[in-house]
């Protein structure tokens, strides 16, 4: 059995002009799926390891698609507090806690949890049918 990870990638190419980023960036998704599902603990995929599937799928060189990646990710950063949705995988939204009583699980006395704020990532319902499987 093989890694599952560091095997070479085969994602049939896109017809020229035929699919938007979206359906490319999905194909080199799919592709990254049918590795890690080939072994039983899969690893998480690193950053260059995603970007080289969407280079490979999209046909940029690594840098342009590192580059990419960073700049949604500061698109995500800046739009956080708006909530940011990255569409068929899931929102970032800022969601307010209001203060509550805890226990410390050492001692069992009464603690206050002071009031904050938290970033949830909420997936799509499309997500969790691709990865999980419709019901």
């Amino acid at each position: 059995m093989g890694s599952g990870v560091g095997g070479s990638q085969e994602v049939a190419p896109l017809a020229e002009g035929v699919g938007a980023p979206e359906t490319a960036f999905s194909a080199g998704v799919a592709g990254a799926q049918a590795v890690a599902s080939r072994s039983t603990m899969a690893k998480a995929l690193s950053k260059s390891q995603i970007a080289a599937s969407i280079a490979e799928t999209v046909g940029m060189t690594k840098k342009q698609a590192v580059q990419v990646l960073e700049t949604l990710t500061q698109l995500a950063y800046q739009n956080a507090q708006n909530s940011f949705t990255l569409p068929g995988l899931g929102k970032l939204v800022l969601v307010n806690r209001k203060a509550r009583m805890g226990r410390n699980p050492a001692t069992g006395q009464a603690i206050k949890i002071p009031a904050k704020k938290v970033v949830k990532f909420r997936v799509a319902k499309a997500a969790k049918d691709a990865i999980l499987g419709k019901k």
